[in-house]
């Protein structure tokens, strides 16, 4: 039987929009309104707090090799000093094609790292986004 565990990254009650409404700087601010607005738009989800600091947009169930198993956000942003990440999960690895039309970048395993979506192509993000999810469907439980 797989033991549960809960991550200190877990989902929580706190509001999305006041997260995003309370964000000093006002151009990462402008722009995590219109990342909102996108993974909102594409995935048909609500938003959820995950943490402090991460908005996420539907749920999986992974498991771990020792056995062990927990529910993680599915795709969803936060908003940093460095500016947007976005989050994909099950990762990049295979979406090299959009991900050389997104705009300037930098990669992470599951990690989009962004300076600002000024020159972000966020036609692409949708697509990012969508394919990801229908990813993260193929190998594991999800709850979207």
């Amino acid at each position: 039987m797989a033991k549960k565990i809960k991550l200190k990254t877990s989902k929580n009650k706190a509001s999305p929009s006041a997260f995003i409404n309370s964000i000093e700087d006002e151009k990462l601010r402008k722009d995590c309104k219109s990342l909102m607005k996108v993974f909102k738009e594409t995935t048909g989800m609500k938003p959820k707090m995950w943490g402090d600091s991460i908005i996420g947009f539907g749920e999986y169930t992974y498991h771990r090799s020792n056995g062990d198993e927990g529910q993680f956000m599915a795709c969803g942003f936060s908003p940093r000093k460095s500016g947007p990440t976005l989050y994909i999960l099950p990762g990049y690895q295979d979406y090299t094609p959009l991900l050389k039309k997104i705009g300037p970048h930098k990669l992470g395993k599951c990690c989009l790292y962004l300076k600002s979506l000024e020159d972000i192509d966020l036609k692409v993000v949708a697509k990012l986004i969508k394919m990801g999810l229908k990813d993260l469907k193929k190998k594991h439980k999800t709850n979207y």
